[in-house]
């Protein structure tokens, strides 16, 4: 009894990919769905005439149907033993490269000791001078007069 309930559970065990991978595929579901229905179809056409092996041999509408679900069956097979999906990244590559270089724009938008850094490597360091003249400076500009007399009362 004991070995029973462990095949069952073992049984379920090995199931249960199967049932997860048919509740989120949904081109799975349509394959088995269109099977179904051709496998139906074909089911029908081969009930309703009254000759099977004519129907079998002759009937382009049967042949079609049976067609249609060998082809379906095929193909959830097929995706059934695939696996699951994988979604496929895009941008990977290109959006770590792209990231980081915001990040290091932004860094040396804001850090002046970085941006420094940054303009002495592209450029090289600036040579520090102190600027001494050579040229006299011109003299002062004359004071404005006062007036203190009228201009007029000397003559």
């Amino acid at each position: 009894m004991a070995a029973k309930k462990k095949a069952a559970k073992a049984g379920a065990a090995a199931a249960a990919p199967y049932v997860q991978r048919v509740i989120s595929d949904e081109d799975l579901r349509d394959n088995v769905r269109v099977a179904v229905d051709s496998a139906r179809e074909a089911f029908a056409r081969l009930q309703n005439n009254k000759s099977t092996p004519k129907t079998v041999l002759d009937d382009k509408k049967f042949h079609r149907s049976v067609s249609d679900a060998a082809t379906a069956l095929k193909d959830a097979s097929d995706s059934l033993r695939a696996g699951p999906k994988r979604r496929k990244r895009k941008g990977g590559l290109l959006r770590k490269l792209l990231l980081l270089a915001v990040a290091g724009g932004v860094a040396v938008a804001v850090s002046e000791d970085l941006r420094s850094k940054v303009l002495d490597t592209l450029f090289g360091k600036e040579e520090e001078f102190d600027y001494t003249s050579t040229t006299q400076p011109s003299s002062p500009p004359p004071a404005p007069k006062t007036e203190d007399a009228p201009a007029n009362a000397a003559s």
